[in-house]
């Protein structure tokens, strides 16, 4: 039955393929192609709601292996990259990234041959994990605390044809939906005393090649990736598709996404002949445009409708799986889709919600955002209601438009639970926190978590959250004005 399953998906990939050539050869030989603007501003919108993710892995993988001019740049795939050191407003590759875990991030390539992921053993105390994200932005699988524990392992990743067998010395075989995938380490900092040991752990991380694991010489096959220059804003214009287009091409379609797949290749995208959007008279230009638009304001209106929900973050990071499952039940949905696409926007690389969850403060009321030149806000945990972790929380600070870190006299762009023999605790026991531009005086510094002078957003993250916080019985407490 297997077998035969396998057959009816190949021939079914294989009319797939042959449709797509047909859209393609159809449109050369129509350049202005058969679409009116009604139906290129339906199909540039569902390839929007689709694609953005996509869109935005590829700036990430372009400043991160394609661009060694990139400021972001961190070397080549299937190579290690490790920095001991929090991330700071200079860093700008990825919005609304984390400062308490320093970093380890990197490409690698299935398509030679898999690769092995090794780990050592470390404190059991310490977080920390490899999360494994797929092109699609679905993260895959883990490696970690929470998964595997913290004893050494040797990991290998595999592509979904890959048919070898477990070699000797392997902990375990993980497989990837998609040939090229994204590696993000996070290594628990538990002081400001701590780094070298972090540097050290880092050190010891180690990716290889199978056969560099076994002994024997890689595979290497020289590529011509031919990269597009990313420039942001493109993700907001029919650039976009583009990079869309280069993506998919990447990839090879799941049976449950062709009719989709057909649907937005009616304008190019994901076909060997690619998106042009000088192909189209200038009413469907627009009508493309609007599409877009439309799109994004309906990713917007997911976000602003559940902004509140203290468990969505929980429910749009995670495999494919858990995102069909989470669409219907948790949403209505028949697809993901916009669930994977808000995710994106509002937090690139956000983990399954086993590993963290992040209840979110991004708007004071719907359409109005935390102002910080106006209002001084606090948000204050009861006594012995403190985040329930297994390992610890935070409290982030990002500007309101580019949803990163913001300068501060402090260098503080966070607060989190490794400060808790600083903080000043209220004779009930509570813990109030002061999110405001100006300090709240000297002596409640340590409860101080600086903003802007103007719009903000703030994101809390519970790492290896505890049952409490995952089914809503623990909920994070207002961010209220301080005059309230």
């Amino acid at each position: 039955m297997k077998k035969l399953a396998k057959i009816r998906l190949r021939i079914k990939i294989l009319l797939f393929a042959l449709a797509i050539l047909f859209t393609a050869c159809n449109s050369v030989e129509n350049k202005k192609a058969k679409l009116s603007p009604d139906e290129a501003r339906a199909i540039a919108k569902e390839a929007y709601v689709y694609g953005f993710p996509m869109v935005m892995n590829y700036k990430t993988m372009y400043n991160y292996t394609l661009n060694e001019q990139s400021p972001d740049y961190k070397g080549p795939i299937n190579q290690k990259s490790c920095e001991a050191r929090l991330y700071t407003p200079n860093d700008k590759a990825v919005v609304a990234p984390n400062s308490d875990t320093p970093y380890c991030m990197f490409w690698m390539d299935l398509r030679d041959e898999p690769q092995v992921i090794s780990v050592p053993e470390m404190e059991a105390e310490r977080f920390y994990h490899f999360q494994l994200i797929d092109l699609y932005t679905h993260n895959f699988a883990y490696i970690g605390s929470l998964t595997n524990g913290n004893k050494a392992g040797n990991y290998l990743i595999a592509s979904e044809g890959w048919k070898g067998e477990k070699p000797e010395g392997v902990t375990e075989v993980i497989y990837c939906e998609t040939d090229l995938f994204f590696v993000v380490v996070r290594t628990q900092l538990m002081d400001n005393n701590d780094l070298e040991n972090v540097q050290a752990i880092q050190d010891s991380y180690e990716v290889q090649s199978l056969n560099s694991f076994l002994g024997e010489a890689p595979i290497v096959t020289d590529r011509n990736e031919n990269a597009l220059v990313w420039q942001d804003g493109d993700e907001l214009t029919p650039k976009a598709f583009t990079y869309l287009d280069y993506m998919l091409n990447l990839t090879t379609p799941v049976e449950s996404e062709m009719e989709l797949r057909a649907n937005i290749g009616k304008l190019g995208i994901g076909t060997k002949e690619g998106f042009d959007i000088m192909r189209y008279d200038q009413e469907t230009q627009e009508a493309i445009q609007l599409g877009i638009e439309e799109g994004l304001k309906e990713m917007k209106a997911f976000a602003a409708k559940y902004s509140k929900d203290p468990l969505t973050s929980s429910r749009i990071f995670g495999t494919r799986d858990f995102l069909t499952k989470s669409a219907k039940e948790n949403y209505d949905m028949d697809n993901f889709y916009v669930l994977r696409s808000i995710a994106a926007f509002l937090g690139l690389y956000g983990n399954s919600g086993e590993e963290a969850i992040y209840p979110a403060y991004l708007m004071e009321a719907p359409d109005v955002p935390f102002n910080a030149a106006t209002n001084s806000y606090t948000l204050t945990f009861p006594k012995d209601q403190l985040p329930p972790v297994n390992f610890f929380w935070s409290l982030s600070m990002y500007d309101g438009k580019t949803q990163l870190f913001v300068n501060n006299r402090l260098n503080k762009y966070l607060i989190n639970s490794g400060s808790f023999n600083d903080f000043v605790f209220g004779e009930d026991g509570s813990l109030t926190l002061y999110v405001q531009k100006d300090s709240p005086g000297k002596d409640l510094e340590a409860n101080w978590l600086p903003a802007p002078d103007g719009p903000f957003l703030c994101i809390m993250r519970l790492y290896g959250p505890k049952e409490a916080a995952l089914s809503g019985e623990w909920v994070n407490p207002p961010l209220v004005k301080a005059n309230n």
